[in-house]
């Protein structure tokens, strides 16, 4: 790789601040609309939230949640899943997806990803089911839909439940419709990063399906429907009204913010077409909304290095497969027992990406990228 030109001020791997800049007055005034309200726990705007979050989703009932962590265990809960059952999931995933199943009791029975989505293989699926197995859990990672039409196809010739980790998937469609009521139950972190963040941990979970709806919310609030009657063991995981006014607000700019990704994504795969670098491939039957845009090259290492010395901030995602994780030594899966997960983890390279990337730093990415690997 050749020495770096002297460069100006860096490009950021994601700027947060520029975001929350754009919008700070609406964010203000909605949080001193909750601040003057008096609801601090439920109440109005977590229900205007809930129910405008369903309606972007084309889903018939949302529910609010602490943290995307909680959203996964809870419906999983919801869906009966707990101790003696198996959840195939893929085994490329941020460990939350892992940490859910493993929370409730169930075991993670991994799957290895397509190499060229990442996502997971729909081929490899049915061969993961056995008699123990009750739920799969796809993952639309990096913002792309997971083949859907495979994973709901499985699930219902051999009677599974589907629940969907869609923590990087706000927006996203599958056939033309939105990621949000495909399975039996989805999953949102709105983690401050992600592609609609509240200014603090959230989550949600959003469903079709009435009674599931009704078993989250009732997990959720220490399994009960009703003060101080308890049907169940619950948790305390609800989202908070000063953050749901927080997303409401940037719910209103999500369009135009996942508009401006998906421009910045088709200039990098224009400006990075003939690299000795491996870009993200697109399933036709899919429209991500880019929450990362993740190359791959053999020399990861030494690439990063060539991209920070020229200004360009980048991440990787993920660095250790759950498998490789010390939380998942007792599963004793050696590194090369799901090889396409641990190739993965030494190869991907996460560039810069996100709302305020503006064209001309991308093109300074490019830039860097050709002067790098030329």
């Amino acid at each position: 790789m050749s020495a770096p030109a002297p460069v100006s001020a860096p490009v950021p791997f994601l700027d947060l601040a520029a975001a929350t800049a754009e919008i700070a007055e609406e964010l203000q005034e909605a949080a001193a609309r909750v601040i003057a309200s008096g609801w601090y726990v439920g109440g109005p705007e977590l229900e205007a939230f809930e129910a405008d979050w369903a309606a972007f989703c084309g889903a018939a009932h949302c529910t609010g949640t602490a943290n995307g962590l909680d959203a996964l265990v809870l419906g999983l809960r919801a869906l009966g899943v707990g101790p003696g059952d198996g959840v195939i999931v893929p085994s490329n995933t941020y460990i939350a997806s892992w940490l859910a199943i493993s929370a409730v009791g169930a075991t993670p029975v991994p799957v290895e990803p397509d190499p060229a989505t990442h996502n997971i293989d729909p081929d490899r699926i049915a061969a993961a089911i056995g008699p123990d197995v009750a739920a799969i859990m796809p993952v639309h990672l990096y913002g792309q839909p997971a083949d859907m039409d495979a994973v709901l196809g499985i699930a219902r010739a051999h009677g599974l439940k589907v629940i969907e980790d869609a923590a990087q998937a706000h927006g996203a469609t599958w056939r033309d419709r939105r990621i949000g009521a495909h399975g039996d139950l989805v999953c949102w972190s709105f983690y401050p990063g992600k592609n609609l963040g509240a200014l603090g941990d959230a989550g949600a979970v959003t469903t079709d399906d009435p009674a599931l709806a009704e078993r989250v919310r009732r997990l959720g609030n220490y399994g009960s429907a009703r003060k101080y009657e308890h049907e169940t063991r619950g948790l305390n995981s609800r989202l908070d009204p000063i953050q749901a006014a927080m997303l409401r607000v940037k719910l209103v700019h999500l369009p135009d913010w996942t508009a401006r990704r998906r421009a910045r994504a088709a200039q990098y795969l224009d400006g990075l077409a003939g690299l000795p670098l491996g870009l993200p491939q697109v399933d036709p039957r899919a429209d991500p909304v880019w929450h990362l845009f993740v190359v791959t090259h053999d020399d990861r290492a030494g690439l990063a290095r060539a991209l920070a010395d020229r200004g360009v901030a980048t991440l990787i995602h993920y660095p250790q497969p759950p498998h490789m994780q010390g939380a998942y030594a007792d599963m004793g899966l050696a590194p090369g027992a799901l090889p396409h997960a641990r190739d993965m983890a030494e190869r991907v390279l996460s560039l810069p990406m996100g709302p305020h990337l503006s064209p001309r730093d991308c093109d300074r990415v490019i830039a860097a990228l050709h002067d790098a690997l030329g």
